[in-house]
């Protein structure tokens, strides 16, 4: 149990000790003198969301403070080793404001041992669970570098419902793992803001998940992010490619830009040049144009879903068209690609005049501006571009054919 006669002289101790007044200590926590003055009196102990800029200014643990005494030097303790147990409590408090869902399916919140979720569908004879982890790459260090720590949350996310929307898949939930080096309040709760407000964009919930603080393995001010997410199918309706046929027409839905893919080879030339950051594309910086979130398609296919003219879908990842299309296409097919039909996005010639890459690299590297593949027959692909140009350009690139490649390259880009 606190004890705040104790707390409070433990704070002036130490403040006396770093040679500080009362006004001094209160500047630097932005507080006013007057509270400084009731810790010390024990009246009133420093709130929860100051304890840890106390600590820190003070030269102590959390710990120390509420337990009115500095630890023996030599002991060893958690807070000492990098991880503050109460400040950890205080951003699980953050956390929490960002689980609640209107989501019925969801049955608990922050703080048991793990998400309880309701699967009975009774719309569904025979529904099927998809399953999928992803990560956004290196993206998300230029992300934390330059600011955009919200925003690659919606990359992870949108990359993640994107990988089971292929399948046909409404998305249900997410679970989110953050490993970082120390635990930033601030960026943390921007984090799982994110996370969740991408998962509500996306129609689905972010339902719990894990904050790793790992000092002695991750450098301070680094976050690592990875998320996995469940999705829900009926097992008739599942799209694999297996009902692709000869003649069927390939379309693509346009990108917004590099996705989550590419971003090692852009690093590279951005270190080469580092002054191509300021330079502008379409009226934005390269900073702005290759840190655009990854456009979600889930909501552009849903409502043709139960209409039976989907035979197959590819998200454009890394590997571009080839790498990607080719695990749709069944045996002895393949997708023949009209090249010069491309409509490549200006931030891709940007990339590839400065870094002098070849039409090879960059189709095998980037999306080139095709995001999703859909394969649909002659007699549907007219109605099916008309529903999805209400949300992205959507247009026809190519044709399914005989044959044993699976993705065949024609014609050549026009970069121009």
């Amino acid at each position: 149990m606190l004890n705040g006669i104790k707390v409070g002289n433990f704070i002036m101790e130490k403040r006396k000790s770093l040679c500080m007044t009362q006004r001094q200590l209160a500047d630097k926590l932005n507080v006013s003198f007057q509270a400084i003055s009731k810790w010390e009196n024990g009246t009133v102990y420093p709130s929860i969301e100051i304890l840890r800029d106390l600590a820190i200014v003070l030269e102590v643990s959390v710990d120390d403070i509420l337990a009115g005494s500095e630890r023996e030097v030599d002991s060893l303790s958690y807070s000492k080793a990098g991880i503050d147990i109460t400040y950890t409590d205080v951003i699980k408090k953050e956390m929490a404001k960002h689980l609640n869902t209107k989501d019925s399916r969801v049955l608990n919140g922050l703080g048991p041992f793990a998400s309880l979720y309701d699967i009975k569908f009774p719309n569904m004879e025979n529904p099927i669970l998809v399953l999928k982890s992803e990560e956004p790459g290196s993206k998300q260090k230029l992300a934390m570098e330059y600011g955009y720590t919200e925003s690659i949350c919606h990359d992870m996310i949108n990359h993640l419902v994107n990988d089971i929307v292929v399948m046909g898949a409404k998305p249900l939930a997410v679970l989110d793992t953050i490993v970082c080096g120390k635990a930033e309040k601030d960026t943390i709760k921007t984090l799982v803001k994110g996370i969740s407000d991408a998962c509500r964009d996306n129609e689905c919930s972010l339902v719990g998940g894990e904050t790793s603080i790992q000092p002695l393995v991750v450098e301070a001010g680094v976050y690592v992010l990875t998320s996995s997410i469940v999705g829900i199918v009926e097992k008739s309706e599942v799209i694999d490619g297996s009902a692709i046929e000869e003649g069927d027409a390939v379309l693509a839905i346009a990108s917004n830009g590099l996705h989550t893919n590419g971003y090692s080879l852009v690093r590279l030339l951005m270190d080469k040049t580092p002054q191509i950051k300021l330079d502008k594309i379409d009226k934005l910086t390269f900073i702005e144009q290759i840190m655009k979130p990854h456009t979600p398609y889930y909501k552009s296919m849903k409502g043709l879903f139960h209409k039976n003219v989907i035979h197959g879908m590819a998200h454009i990842t890394g590997g571009g068209i080839e790498g990607n299309l080719c695990r749709v296409i069944p045996d002895g097919l393949k997708a023949k690609i009209d090249l010069s039909k491309l409509k490549i996005l200006n931030i891709f010639k940007y990339i590839r005049n400065n870094g002098n890459i070849s039409d090879e690299e960059m189709l095998r590297t980037f999306n080139c501006g095709v995001g999703f593949n859909v394969v649909v027959s002659q007699k549907d692909k007219d109605a099916v571009m008309k529903h999805i140009n209400q949300f992205y350009d959507c247009y026809e690139i190519g044709i399914i054919e005989a044959g044993e490649c699976k993705v065949k390259f024609d014609k050549r880009i026009n970069w121009l």
